[in-house]
């Protein structure tokens, strides 16, 4: 028998710590409820933002959206013109071949690289020099854009006008360059936990039939992880896509369709950046940028829209 003038915490038949843990769950039993709301709350909180920005920016760009723009010239037209005093004019067609032109050639430069690269950390690499590789692109996906944009205009534009006899250095070339290099960091990182995600079956079923490495790539390995390839290309894509900074300064911002890579162009995220600090509150001019973030934040929602609906498709069959 248990002495209670001995153990008196026994005395009861509980311990102090039994006790403990027994107000502990209760307790939690208790607040379990509330949890449950704020991980749903918490779970909802993302798409509430969304709709709270999208809110905002319809809201300031409604009274040029329904009232005074003429969506014909506006899409169509190369003139952009919006604070002449004669008679403004909203075409953003050049705008738009611009971020067109610098997000394909950006792309076309950074998949096959970011690919490349996890491919060879994901497969190649033995040792500690992948896991150094990967540290060494993680770091440089945290350099900030401005940063970027100093890089393109001190050291690539004066290496394309010296190697190229461009007239200028600041040009649809430089700020692909400079695009790809932002958006590497990112397609290597999920591309290479993509790759990490296929089972070693996968790998040790391909090489037991004969088949070499670069073979058990290209047949087996991106096939399994077409998924979270195809993510990783997007997410590249919304990168270059969303980028201000770097391509403000990269690009030369001029409005004109480019004829080649040597042209400057100008964004629609670089115009926006550039001028509504200059358009007086509530103008037009001010209102026209409004729309044009109107027509970016859809952009982007059909391009993550577009990668769902063939994800989805992939896992369908």
């Amino acid at each position: 028998m248990v002495n209670a003038k001995a153990n008196p915490q026994k005395a009861g038949g509980l311990t102090a710590t039994a006790a403990l843990r027994l107000w502990l769950l209760r307790t939690v039993d208790r607040a379990e409820p509330a949890v449950e709301w704020l991980i749903r709350l918490c779970g909802w909180s993302a798409a509430l933002f969304v709709l709270a920005i999208f809110f905002f920016v319809f809201r300031m760009a409604a009274p040029m959206l329904f009232g005074k723009l003429n969506l014909l010239e506006f899409f169509g037209s190369v003139n952009w013109r919006p604070s002449s005093e004669v008679r403004p004019q909203y075409g953003i067609l050049a705008l738009l071949a611009g971020s067109v032109s610098v997000t394909v050639l950006a792309m076309a430069i950074a998949v096959p690289l970011g690919l490349g690269a996890a491919v060879y950390i994901s497969e190649f690499c033995t040792g500690r020099i992948g896991g150094t590789l990967k540290i060494i692109i993680e770091i440089l996906a945290a350099i900030p854009s401005i940063v970027w944009g100093f890089v393109s205009y001190m050291v690539l534009a004066p290496l394309i006008v010296a190697l190229s006899g461009a007239p200028v250095g600041v040009n649809l070339l430089n700020g692909g360059l400079v695009l790809a290099l932002m958006s590497v960091p990112i397609i290597v990182s999920v591309g290479e936990d993509s790759l990490k995600a296929v089972p070693d079956s996968y790998r040790e079923a391909a090489l037991s039939l004969g088949a070499s490495r670069w073979e058990m790539v290209y047949r087996v390995l991106f096939p399994a992880a077409k998924n979270g390839l195809l993510a990783d290309v997007l997410l590249g894509v919304g990168r270059a896509i969303g980028e201000t900074m770097a391509v403000l300064m990269a690009t030369g911002h001029a409005v004109k369709i480019p004829t080649s890579i040597m042209d400057s162009v100008r964004t629609l995220t670089a115009t926006i950046a550039a001028e509504l600090g200059e358009a007086p509150v509530h103008s037009d001019h001010y209102q026209i940028l409004f729309v044009i973030g109107i027509l970016l934040f859809s952009i982007t929602f059909l391009v993550n829209l577009t990668a769902d609906l063939v994800v989805r498709g992939f896992r369908g069959k």
